[in-house]
């Protein structure tokens, strides 16, 4: 009640924030890693089970609990956005409210890139599979631009080949 501020204390948390797009990233992976032990092993299942009864675990499942991360950043943008309309201009807080607001988007925006990255290796590897594994197109700097059929037009005799392109 003596310094009603917020600002001041994400602006110093809001870099820490960053660290979620590696979180974010590994996601999927984690996810399906769990569903997969929790099919072939009955006694990981059985563990994960008996924890998730325990009363600290809220009635929630593992996956639940694995998704809170995910979901932080964008949260905490938008409670400080809703803070920020909310709050005077004149507040001692404005100022590092809202530098504490580009930050955290700086945060949500490099978590969204790391998921746009983990996409794009994604459908590399698909392609990757789709084309035998005879090239190694799996690389993080490569890109998918688009894929589709096309008409491939011979110079000679005008003739038309279907093709499948990936650019």
């Amino acid at each position: 009640t003596t310094t009603p501020r917020i600002g001041d204390i994400l602006q110093k948390l809001a870099p820490f924030l960053k660290m979620y797009g590696e979180y974010v990233k590994n996601f999927d992976n984690a996810m399906e890693l769990v569903k997969t032990w929790t099919e072939r092993s009955p006694q990981f299942k059985f563990i994960i089970q008996d924890i998730q009864k325990e009363k600290v675990c809220g009635n929630l499942t593992l996956q639940h609990h694995m998704l809170e991360p995910v979901q932080r950043i964008p949260r905490y943008e938008m409670l400080l956005k809703d803070y920020l309309r909310k709050l005077p201009q004149d507040s001692l807080d404005w100022k590092d409210a809202e530098r504490s607001l580009e930050i955290i988007s700086t945060a949500a925006s490099h978590s969204n890139s790391a998921i746009r990255k983990m996409e794009n290796l994604k459908k590399l590897l698909e392609i990757y599979e789709m084309l035998g594994e005879e090239e190694d197109i799996v690389n993080p700097s490569n890109e998918l631009i688009k894929q589709g059929q096309i008409l491939k037009l011979a110079a000679r005799n005008t003739s038309a080949q279907e093709r499948y392109l990936f650019l």
